[in-house]
């Protein structure tokens, strides 16, 4: 029985590690952000997230053992995110996890990112715990810069994509927007401070497919017509106006996602739904989910900790896996993609279940 494990996360710029046990408890988790490095170029320029996670990487995970009073004796296994990701950071998580997995003759499992944050509501702490009684199936909707898309989780390890983007996710089309009207970066965080203080139904946004019969999605159109509109305003108007279009932009993403979040749940027939992925920080999704609740539905929406770029969610997936004598060989390699193996795909058209 592998009882803890380390376990690292580095697809993209955020470097994460946590020791999480067999039970899903996190016993610790730090993260190292670097947004100030990358704040100046307007978005992540991979060269430096992998140099970073280079310098950060076993500095903190000395550092995670010195607070969870542990060495490594008490570990029994690692876990490391391979894909999908930008390749020289998952270079630099997997060939430290590969290193320390050697030397110490342990176990170690390279791990899907988009399987953690599927797994991620089932994660414990101190003060966090799922809903009681909460368990698979349920309908998981994955929202980030890089991944918008819904699933059908009917346990552990089957999972079948059954609607995503088709163009930008919901979380690219934040930061491109944020970059329209000069927030800054993260866009994503700068467009929700704003959008608190606006009017969403100042601007008039495309919800692209919101009536079709499928769960498919697209931001690309709303970009584009944002775009439009911004070309439009007199400067002294746009900076005037810069809370109302957040609004609005904010609105019409959301509607989108809530609309095909709650029609999948029609389809599979569930009230049992999750929301994962850094999107899923966003406060005004996070107030209609809470309408959800009012109207019969088990949501469930981890805490942000476990919801951005975690080492936490990669541990408990890790460990799932360890225990079923499912574990990585030496020679496993880093992919930008998802493997054919990891998710089945089913795209609902209406008629089909």
């Amino acid at each position: 029985m592998i009882k803890k494990i380390i376990s690292v996360e580095t697809s993209c710029d955020d470097t994460s590690v946590a020791i999480v046990d067999n039970e899903g408890f996190v016993i610790e988790q730090m993260t190292a952000s670097q947004d100030l490095e990358h704040t100046p170029y307007g978005g992540i320029v991979p060269e430096i997230a992998s140099r970073n996670h280079s310098i950060a990487l076993l500095p903190l995970i000395e550092s995670l053992l010195k607070k969870a009073g542990l060495t490594l004796k008490d570990i029994d296994g690692f876990a490391v995110t391979n894909r999908p990701g930008l390749i020289g950071s998952l270079i630099v998580g997997l060939m430290t996890i590969k290193a320390m997995a050697e030397s110490l003759k342990k176990p170690f499992i390279g791990v899907n990112h988009l399987e953690g944050h599927l797994l991620a509501p089932f994660l414990k702490d101190n003060s966090y715990a799922p809903p009681m009684g909460f368990d698979y199936p349920y309908i998981a909707l994955a929202v980030s810069g890089g991944h918008s898309s819904l699933y059908w989780v009917k346990g552990f390890s089957d999972y079948t994509i059954i609607g995503t983007t088709k163009d930008d996710a919901a979380g690219e089309a934040f930061d491109k927007f944020a970059k329209m009207i000069d927030l800054g970066y993260p866009g994503g965080v700068q467009v929700d401070r704003l959008a608190q203080m606006g009017n969403p139904q100042k601007y008039s946004f495309p919800r692209s497919l919101i009536l079709d019969k499928n769960l498919m999605m697209s931001f690309s159109g709303l970009k584009s017509a944002a775009h439009r509109l911004i070309q439009t305003l007199d400067p002294q108007i746009l900076e005037k106006e810069k809370s109302d279009l957040c609004a609005s932009f904010q609105e019409a993403i959301v509607d989108v996602l809530i609309h095909k979040l709650t029609y999948a749940a029609e389809i599979y027939q569930t009230k049992k739904i999750v929301i994962t992925g850094g999107v899923s920080a966003n406060s005004r999704l996070r107030t209609k989910t809470e309408e959800l609740k009012a109207k019969g539905y088990s949501v469930v929406i981890p805490p942000l900790r476990y919801c951005t770029d975690n080492a936490a969610m990669i541990g408990y997936t890790g460990i799932l896996y360890l225990n079923k004598g499912i574990n990585s060989e030496i020679n496993i390699g880093p992919s930008s993609q998802s493997t054919e193996n990891d998710f089945k795909i089913s795209l609902y058209q209406e008629g089909e279940t």
